[in-house]
């Protein structure tokens, strides 16, 4: 019997698909960089070379966000699980008295990640959690029950893991910052960054490969660190350093790069806001189409980014994933602590996958 080949679509939560041209440019300059006779894996940070790489790929993500003048970019390491811990180590010295008290909204796995990280440093209130009802919707903001005067406000815009995506951008009283975890939906939406103190995001889902973190903060927030906060993590040196006050993960920016310029040629991020509504109305409406699939997460409040779905008979889960992956859609078994299926569509993800995805999703119901 002759065997079918079918097209690969790689619906990974993390590291994740990239654009295949950004791959192609990658392996055309592999070995030597614009005649420089060096590949970037080899260049000193600190040279001519690449300082051209990282000063590009800084003014593109500006350009791409419209990040105001008044916000600094970083590149740092340490992935959104780092910044879990450096942003209260940098941001608990604004509050009079210690230790300070942060704010956290509560809507999945990795805001809660922050909050369990965040005891370490500082007091935390849980102003909102929807917890009690399995992380299915981001709580609403009349019900939040912020501190006066907290040296912060945390919140998680997507999660990644439960499938929870804000639809509005959170507002507080007073000069108390908002800290945003936008690590799986950077670039994927139009955001006002000037209604955020500091937005972070982990490279490996949305901009390049693992090992590269973005955090985009104010510049009055940038001298609020605690005495304890270690000098490589400490948002004012690492700014004063062009983000090279240690070896910062050079490739991975070099990527980056590559995909902001690549994101420009697109159209910019109300292009990828586009397609992104796209190919999520196209996925929700396959999985809503009966009750064989089932996706628990509020309309109003479903990510574009990461679609969690579960069969009605999770007795078909591996036979499900063996058909998937025969038909080339891969990664489809949803995190190990929530279980069933999860798609994650990123920018990269081009519609021909997620029309395959549906394809499948309808033939496995139909059989």
């Amino acid at each position: 019997m002759t065997q079918v080949s079918h097209p690969v679509f790689n619906f990974s939560a993390g590291p994740a698909v990239l654009p295949k041209e950004v791959l192609q440019q990658a392996a055309a300059e592999m070995l030597d960089w614009h005649g420089s006779g060096m590949s970037v894996m080899e260049m000193s940070h600190r040279g001519p070379e690449f300082i051209s790489i990282y000063e590009q790929a800084e003014l593109d993500l500006r350009e791409l966000l419209a990040v105001p003048a008044n916000y600094r970019i970083l590149f740092m390491q340490g992935g959104g699980l780092g910044q879990n811990a450096i942003v209260p180590l940098n941001l608990a010295g604004r509050a009079p008295q210690q230790p300070a008290t942060v704010d956290f909204v509560q809507t999945g796995s990795w805001s809660s990640k922050s909050i369990k990280e965040a005891r370490r440093y500082v007091n935390v209130n849980v102003a909102a959690s929807s917890e009690a009802n399995g992380f299915t919707a981001v709580p609403p903001q009349s019900e939040w029950k912020l501190t006066p005067g907290a040296a912060y406000l945390h919140v998680c815009t997507n999660e990644t893991i439960d499938g929870v995506e804000f639809n509005f951008a959170p507002s507080v009283q007073g000069d108390v910052p908002v800290v945003a975890d936008m690590s799986s939906h950077i670039l994927s939406r139009r955001i006002d960054v000037s209604k955020y103190g500091v937005i972070f995001a982990g490279a490996q889902k949305n901009i390049g490969p693992a090992g590269l973190t973005l955090v985009i903060v104010r510049d009055d927030l940038l001298d609020a660190a605690l005495p304890i906060c270690p000098g490589v993590f400490n948002w004012r040196a690492v700014m004063e350093a062009d983000s090279m006050l240690n070896t910062p993960p050079t490739y991975a920016i070099y990527i980056a790069g590559l995909v902001f310029a690549h994101l420009k040629k697109l159209g910019g991020v109300a292009e990828m806001e586009r397609r992104n509504i796209e190919k999520a109305r196209l996925l929700y409406a396959a999985l809503d189409a009966d009750d064989f699939y089932k996706n628990r997460v509020a309309p109003e409040y479903r990510s574009r980014m990461n679609v969690p779905f579960y069969l009605r008979d999770e007795s078909l889960n591996d036979k499900f994933l063996a058909g998937a992956k025969a038909r080339g859609l891969l990664q489809l078994k949803g995190h190990k602590s929530v279980g069933g299926m999860r798609a994650s569509i990123y920018n990269a993800m081009p519609i021909e996958g997620v029309q395959a995805l549906v394809d499948y999703l309808n033939e496995f119901a139909g059989r």
